[in-house]
C-alpha cells in the first residue's frame, strides 16, 4: 500500500513528529507508514485523513497488483 503523507506533511509544513503528536502515535509509526513497512488500521487512517481533510482513498492507495 503507498500512501500521500509526506506530501501532506509538506503542504501543511509539519514533520514526522508533529503529525504523530496529532494523532496520538510515534514518530517511529509515522516514518514506517510513510515508507509503507507498516500499514495503518482503519482508524489510524481515518485519522490522519480527517486531519489532512482528504478521503482516506487519496492519502492510501493500492499498488498495480495488490
Amino acid at each position: 500500500m503507498k500512501n500521500n503523507i509526506k506530501i501532506e506533511r509538506a503542504r501543511y509544513n509539519m514533520t514526522q513528529g508533529d503529525l504523530a503528536e496529532k494523532i496520538g502515535v510515534s514518530r517511529q509509526s509515522i516514518n514506517a507508514i510513510e515508507k509503507g513497512k507498516y500499514v495503518p488500521s482503519a482508524l489510524l487512517a481515518i485519522k490522519i485523513a480527517k486531519l489532512f481533510k482528504l478521503p482516506v482513498e487519496e492519502l492510501f492507495f493500492l499498488e498495480e497488483g495488490e
